[in-house]
């Protein structure tokens, strides 16, 4: 937004550059904020149209912000928007059909173009097919462009069709590190037409008027954007429907957060790395109770802790629940903006901005916080996470202790065994052995201090002549060129080399569970004894990392490989050897970590701005494969019938300018009962796609290999795919289907069993709509878009939880499928619902916002006649989002709204 409230304006100098800006200080009481609320000030001073509405909406957020408390409804447009692959493909495929729409009802299909900056990497589709050799990069690379060439062709289509919008080939590395390294400008800035420019750049200077200059703040499609949090860029995860609206140039509307503050004290001991304090903090403020504040951070500790290590942390933030993690500007940010290529005029323009507006940090300044939780950084321990949760943190010294509490809990013998055949020599195997370590890209690698001390690891192994087990799959992914830079010029490469971590490629992998296959051996064991794998990302969940993998482990790299060597989690990191060196001395764990002294000098020395140049280099141009794409602009995709990959959706189909009456269900039927803390993954299509499966017969019945079939995220740009794995997570537990987990429920129609996508088509070829039913906290997890999406397309109307995780309802608002909450105090299982009734509910009216009534009767009827009623809350919270419900979704109403002003 270019700001449109003129009388607002002052005037910043920047060494003899004038500046607009809209300072904060013009609301009353603005400078004892919290500095993520500082920024929601000045967004609504610049953005929110009209000098007393945007006045009034200031004083909304300064008036909560100093109470401490949650406030109203106040609109939030972001600088900017950061996709990556999975979820970008069908948001630029919706931009597609959005164009062909909007000329159906009457629009200018040239005004679907995105509003404000949009990056898009290509970061999720590389698996780690092949792993433990030279060929791996290469190989994996090869394999992701054979099999989502149709997708990266549609892209590139995207980049040359679409304005306002970059995209990064595949094999430069992760979205959310790119995003610090190269895109975050921390203070943004437009020239006079508009146009966003780098502070240096002398756009504007020469006209009449000067360039304004505003914070860098975003939303992006993945739960970890929060990462840019870390160099003072406000920002957080939305699903892809939301991300599309603020695209196009609509706010987002959310509630003022309450904010709690982390003040910082101490400093980090010994070979303690951010991962440890990023587990600490999900431990922390999980137990707290943060899900929908804002976290930021505060105190003598910060200056202690390096840029990268405070993204790292906030990499963490959808692990606890909160919205975001804010570290303010200092020098740390601006010694990390000039050594990853900003000009110095741009990092002047930080450090003047960020003082002017309130976001430099000085603990001399007493803010207002919610709540203030201190963490002294050197109690802070070496820990790991696990088996499937990102809080449930403990130490490292204390892990055989756990494991064998989680043993005892999951009534697994100690003397269960398993034997693998590798390479000629046979392994006996218990419960806990490790099948995969992964050195992963998201939470980690953008700290290259944790890199070297993985690196310095990886070296000490090599000098006792230690390796990873021959059953355990060793995979490195780094986040970007510049980690492998870094890595090479310490001379650290060759050793992760020489253990057997060779780099698999660039993109999120083990995270997201492209793992690829574990070893054939391994597979072949998985249902007699429970795998595990050690990983330096941010998610665990149950079936995550791999479907044959039980157990998941977080931890800092250089811990990582410490357990590749094991071989198991049931292992001493204190007490118990490794092995035996060329001399035949014990070799523990501490033998490997690397001193913090170590890292200081390796760091001073190779962390240098030579290395991320050289790094990002040519971050834009991509591989050969890539330049031979061949596509011409156009102002209408060409829809390929035959493809598998990129399918005209049919969000629009049947759509009039005006919106129809909303309908509720009426005798819908339970597609899923669901427990507690169903999370995105359970529902949305994701991971490998299963043989037998709706989604395979599909692809099948299309003429596609099944050693062609990809992952389900690969395929986000074909709804007929992606509506097939919809809730067939392996994990997933339907009550409904008889004690079979994964993609199941019972066809009430006539009493069978059947793939859960089969049941849907059975409801919607007999006109019956169709609902879930589940627990606390539904929708845990990542904003994942097609967890709203997919449920859409097979017919569900509605959602009745106990609660609902923030994003996920949110998503289900954008796509018109409707929230209903019980009544505190009760659950399916308290009112003795059992998912078998047919159920309909009360009409509710959304044409004045808010829903009218905002608790509504659903009635329950059994087959025998019996009735149950209960009331549910309506969780459409905003009046925009009632207006989204009212048009059938986000996507509808924009377009209405564009198309309007033709």
């Amino acid at each position: 937004m270019t700001g449109c409230n003129e009388s607002f304006k002052q005037v910043l100098d920047v060494e003899g550059i004038g500046f607009d800006y809209y300072p904060v200080s013009r609301v009353p009481g603005a400078e004892k904020l919290p500095y993520a609320l500082t920024v929601l000030v000045e967004n609504a001073l610049r953005c929110v149209e009209g000098e007393s509405a945007a006045l009034e909406c200031a004083q909304r957020i300064v008036d909560a912000g100093l109470a401490g408390a949650p406030g109203e409804e106040i609109e939030f447009s972001p600088s900017r928007v950061l996709f990556q692959d999975f979820t970008g493909v069908p948001v630029f495929v919706d931009f597609a059909v959005m164009r062909e729409a909007c000329a159906q009802i009457g629009g200018d299909p040239a005004s679907i173009n995105p509003q404000i900056p949009c990056d898009l990497v290509i970061d999720h589709s590389v698996i780690a097919d092949e792993a433990g050799s030279e060929s791996a990069l290469d190989r994996n690379m090869e394999l992701e462009f054979a099999r989502n060439a149709e997708r990266y062709r549609f892209l590139k289509w995207a980049q040359d069709s679409f304005q306002n919008v970059r995209i990064v080939p595949p094999g430069s590395g992760i979205c959310h590190q790119l995003n610090i390294e190269k895109f975050a400008q921390v203070a943004m800035v437009r020239d006079v037409e508009g146009r966003v420019c780098d502070a240096s750049d002398a756009c504007g200077r020469d006209a009449e008027g000067r360039p304004l200059a505003y914070f860098d703040t975003l939303v992006g499609t993945d739960s970890h954007t929060p990462t840019a949090n870390g160099i003072g860029v406000l920002g957080w995860g939305v699903g892809g429907i939301e991300a599309e609206a603020a695209a196009l140039g609509q706010p987002i509307t959310t509630l003022v957060p309450r904010v709690v503050g982390i003040r910082l004290v101490g400093r980090l001991s010994g070979s303690v790395s951010a991962m440890d304090v990023a587990l600490r903090f999900a431990q922390m403020l999980r137990s707290r109770g943060v899900v929908g504040c804002f976290v930021e951070c505060f105190g003598p500790g910060l200056d202690s802790l390096s840029a990268t290590q405070r993204t790292c942390i906030s990499n963490m933030t959808p692990e606890y629940g909160s919205t975001c993690t804010l570290f303010p500007v200092d020098g740390r940010t601006l010694d990390f903006l000039r050594m990853t290529g900003r000009s110095e005029q741009q990092v002047a323009l930080v450090e003047a901005y960020a003082k002017a507006q309130g976001l430099w940090h000085d603990d001399r300044v007493e803010r207002v916080y919610s709540e203030i939780i201190e963490l002294d950084l050197s109690q802070v321990s070496a820990s790991m996470a696990g088996p499937s949760r990102p809080h449930d943190r403990f130490d490292l010294s204390d892990a055989r202790e756990r494991f064998e509490a989680l043993r005892s809990e999951r009534g697994l013998s100690s003397d269960e065994r398993a034997v693998v055949a590798i390479d000629g020599k046979q392994h006996e195997l218990a419960h806990g052995a490790v099948a995969i370590a992964a050195i992963t890209s998201c939470t980690t690698a953008a700290d290259p201090r944790m890199m070297l001390a993985a690196g310095l690891a990886a070296r000490n192994a090599e000098r006792a002549g230690l390796k990873p087990q021959p059953w355990v799959k060793c995979v490195f992914a780094p986040g970007s060129h510049a980690g492998t830079e870094i890595l090479e010029r310490a001379g650290l490469l060759d050793s992760l080399r020489s253990i057997g971590f060779f780099n698999c490629g660039y993109g999120c992998m083990s995270c997201i569970g492209n793992s690829g296959p574990i070893k054939p051996e391994m597979h072949e064991v998985c249902d007699r004894i429970e795998l595990a794998s050690v990983l330096s990302g941010n998610r665990n969940f149950e079936g995550r990392i791999s479907p044959d993998v039980s157990q998941n482990y977080l931890m800092q790299p250089a811990a990582v490989i410490v357990y590749a060597i094991a071989g198991t989690v049931d292992f001493d990191f204190d007490s118990e050897p490794l092995g035996v060196d060329l001399k035949g001395n014990s070799v523990f764990a501490r033998d490997l970590m690397p001193s913090a002294e170590e890292l200081d000098e390796l760091t001073g020395r190779f962390v240098t701005a030579q290395a991320y140049g050289e790094g990002s280099a040519s971050m834009f141009e991509g591989t050969e494969a890539w330049k031979a794409l061949d596509v011409s602009p156009s102002s209408a995709f060409a829809w390929d019938e035959a493809s598998t990959y990129v399918r005209r959706p049919p969000y629009f189909d049947g759509m009039t300018v005006d919106p129809a009456p909303v309908e509720v269900p009426c005798c819908a039927r339970v597609l899923a009962k669901l427990g507690d803390f169903i999370t995105t993954d359970h529902i949305s299509p994701a991971g490998s796609i299963a043989a037998g499966s709706p989604a395979a017969l599909y692809l099948e019945s299309h003429g596609v290999e099944s050693a062609d079939f990809n992952t389900l995220g690969s395929r986000r740009g074909n709804h007929e795919v992606m509506m097939r794995g919809t809730f067939a997570n392996v994990k997933l537990m339907n009550e409904l289907a008889q004690g079979r987990r994964g993609g199941w429920s019972l066809d009430f129609s006539d009493g069978q069993v059947k793939p859960l996508f089969d049941v849907s088509e059975s409801y919607r070829g007999s006109g019956v709509p169709s609902i879930v039913v589940a627990g606390k906290m539904y929708g845990s997890g990542s904003s994942r878009d097609w967890a709203a999406k997919g449920p859409m397309l097979l017919g569900v109307r509605a959602v009745i939880a106990e609660s609902f995780e923030r994003i996920h309802r949110s998503n289900l608002v954008g796509m018109g499928v409707l929230p209903l909450q019980f009544a505190e105090g009760q659950n399916a299982e308290t009112l003795g619902l059992t998912g078998g009734e047919t159920y309909t509910v009360a009409p509710v009216d959304f044409s004045g916002g808010l829903p009218e009534p905002g608790v509504v009767s659903v009635t329950a009827r059994q087959d025998d006649g019996t009735e149950v009623s209960f009331d549910a809350t309506v969780r459409v919270d905003t009046p925009t989002e009632g207006r989204y419900m009212q048009h059938g979704g986000i996507l509808q109403y924009v377009l209405r709204g564009l198309a309007s002003k033709r």
